[in-house]
Parts: C-alpha cells; structure tokens; sequence
C-alpha cells in the first residue's frame, strides 16, 4: 500500500508498505478522507509525544472497513466509520478520573502509531466509529471537531451570551460553529488576515480585521474570549476583553517555551476564569452529531483536497497560502 511515513525527524517520504492485517481485536480500513493538522507538523519535527519514528502521520480520518479481526463481533466489513485516535493507558490518575486526553502515557494513531495517510490503516475496534451516510471529507472534521467541543466543555456556561474568537481559522470557526449550536448567537472573530475576516463572516459571524477601534468596543465585554491563533502575544491580551466574571480559553497551540504575563489581582477582582484544553476526550460520536446537523455549513472549511502524493509534500514543506482544512480525498 502508499503511505506516508515520516522515516525520522523532518523527513517526509512516500512509500510502499506492507497491507496491515488486523490482529484479534482490530479492523483494518481502507482510508477514504485524512486531514493535515498542525499537529502533524510538530510530530515530524518531535516537538509532539514521545517521537516514535519511523511512523504514518494523519490522525484525522475516515474510511470502509474491509477486514475484522477474530474477536470483533460490533462492526462488519462494509461499515463506513471513524477514527478516534487516542490510545490511553488507563492506569494513570487522569485515566481513572475519566480523562483520556490528558493520560500520562498518551499515544495516538497517527503520532505514536502509524495513522490515517495510509491506503489501508489498522485500528483497535474500540477506536471507530460509524458514520451512517455522513460523507467522508465531513467524518474526517470529526476529530478537530472533537477538539473543539473538548474545549468548550472547559469553559462554557448556560449563562453565555457573547463571545470573541481571535482566529478565524479551520478550528476557531469549528469552535465558533459549536458555539452556535450550544445558543449563543453573539460571536464575533478577530483576524490578521481580510480573507479569513471574509470567510468568518460568511458563516453569520461579526467579523473585522484587527485595529484599535474595532477592538476598544470589546473591551472588558464579552462573556468568553478564545484565543485560537496559538500567538503568544494574542493570548496574553485575553483579560482584556472578558467581562467580569468571564471565561477565556488558550485553545490555539502556542510554542511550549512561550511565557505570557497575568495580573493575579485582577483575576480575583474580577474573578476571571482563564482556561486551557487538550485534543479531545473520546467524545468522536458528539461531534459527528454536530457535523451531521451542520451538514453542508462546514464545506467552507476544507479549502484542499489532494492526492496522498502532494500531501506529503506540503507535510514535508508547508500548507498552501491561504488554506484552511486540506484533505487526502480519495473519492
């Protein structure tokens, strides 16, 4: 089969690998649609888990099951499923309270184990899920979507009314989209870039590029402020614009030597809740709930779909100007 391997740190190659057989407990899938995130980025360079080279990138994933193992009884050759990709190891404190996510021996299929930029991937049966008639490229967001709602889960309140985004990206607009569909309707993004105000604001939203007019009527305002741009200056200016007795979440991947400043004092004045949050908490069928009833709405969000050749030239090099959400589709 074609796959994708990162052999070593920061080299990229296309290769021919065995097809996979499934052991007792797993399936093997024929990949239909895998996503490029950031994070496949810092694996390459082993800024990400413990670096477990060489291995398949591609976390984000979709596709038919073609083989079961012996012991699989829930799923069937045929099934179009999903990918949930942590892999915990359920002996750990954060595992036994429930938090897979934040396992002290995380690994994941497409960081610690070979992944979705495969033709044909195995996975443990416990780990897909079905998809129904949910169209592939859509299954495949269900992962960052997962992320999102994860992170609303540490920060969202029934109170809420109002929210600012700085970064009108594929995930900041995932999280504004989940957002709408918890009921709050005020949400406004902020963005560097005018294409991406654009884009944000033909989902509905308010959405400016950033200057200090816009942004004084912000100002100590809105109920949750996120940043999702992951640039440490933009994260420190959060306080700034959550009201008082708000909430703010660092849900974009800022560097991890990054430093900010915050005033102690004026978080218990105006008892702020500054919050961050981690992938996602096997909460895959939530978020293909939310991507079913979106339906079309999120097309906008992948502005590539490539073949597996020319995804693993951008994963060696960098995403096209301009993109968003960029996909190895295969129909």
């Amino acid at each position: 089969m074609k796959a994708i391997l990162f052999t070593s740190r920061n080299c990229v190659e296309l290769s021919e690998l065995p097809d996979p057989d499934p052991a007792n407990n797993e399936v093997v899938i024929e990949v239909k649609a895998s996503g490029i995130c950031h994070t496949d980025f810092e694996v390459l360079k082993d800024n990400y888990g413990t670096g477990a080279f060489p291995v398949v990138p591609g976390h984000e994933y979709a596709g038919v099951v073609r083989d079961v193992g012996s012991n699989v009884r829930n799923i069937q050759p045929g099934d179009r499923v999903v990918v949930d990709p942590n892999l915990e190891c359920k002996l750990c404190r954060a595992c036994e309270r429930g938090w897979a996510h934040l396992c002290e021996n995380l690994g994941a299929y497409g960081v610690t184990t070979n992944g979705g930029f495969s033709e044909f991937s195995v996975v443990r049966s416990d780990r897909v899920h079905p998809i129904a008639d949910v169209a592939f490229g859509h299954a495949a967001l269900a992962e960052p979507m997962g992320c999102a709602l994860n992170g609303l889960d540490a920060v969202h309140a029934p109170w809420m009314e109002s929210a600012l985004v700085f970064g009108a990206g594929p995930m900041g607009l995932l999280l504004a989209l989940a957002l709408k569909n918890e009921g709050i309707s005020d949400i406004s993004f902020c963005d560097i870039d005018p294409q991406r105000v654009a884009l944000a604001s033909s989902f509905g939203f308010d959405a400016f590029v950033s200057e200090p007019v816009e942004m004084s009527k912000f100002s100590q305002n809105m109920d949750l402020v996120v940043d999702a741009t992951g640039v440490p200056q933009v994260a420190s200016q959060l306080p700034n614009y959550i009201r008082n007795g708000g909430r703010g979440l660092f849900f974009g991947v800022c560097p991890s030597d990054a430093r900010i400043s915050v005033s102690p004092f004026e978080m218990f004045r105006r008892q702020i809740t500054l919050a961050g949050s981690h992938s996602l908490n096997h909460n895959i069928p939530r978020a293909l709930e939310v991507i079913r009833q979106l339906g079309p709405t999120v097309d906008p969000l992948v502005s590539h779909k490539l073949p597996l050749k020319d995804v693993a030239q951008i994963l060696g090099t960098k995403p096209p100007a301009g993109s968003l959400k960029v996909q190895w589709c295969v129909d």
